[in-house]
């Protein structure tokens, strides 16, 4: 895997988000739950592996939720 393909290319971000300017990509990529850096120039950083795994694509990765009980010995 080379550089190029740890991180989503501006027209993959674009896709993802469905925004074009860098801080409405943000918002999005906030409210989806993906982790980003907003480099020096403005641009967004994302790494395509984080992508995969937040939607469910890398096996093992799906998030499970807690089963919650209630605490019996409060009563």
């Amino acid at each position: 895997m080379t550089i190029d393909d740890t991180f989503l290319t501006p027209q993959e971000l674009v896709s993802l988000t469905n925004r074009t300017r860098c801080d409405a990509q943000v918002r999005a990529l906030r409210f989806m739950g993906i982790e980003h850096k907003v480099r020096a120039d403005n641009s967004v950083a994302v790494l395509r592996e984080h992508v995969r795994q937040v939607f469910g694509a890398v096996p093992g990765s799906t998030r499970r939720a807690k089963k919650v009980e209630p605490d019996w010995s409060a009563i």
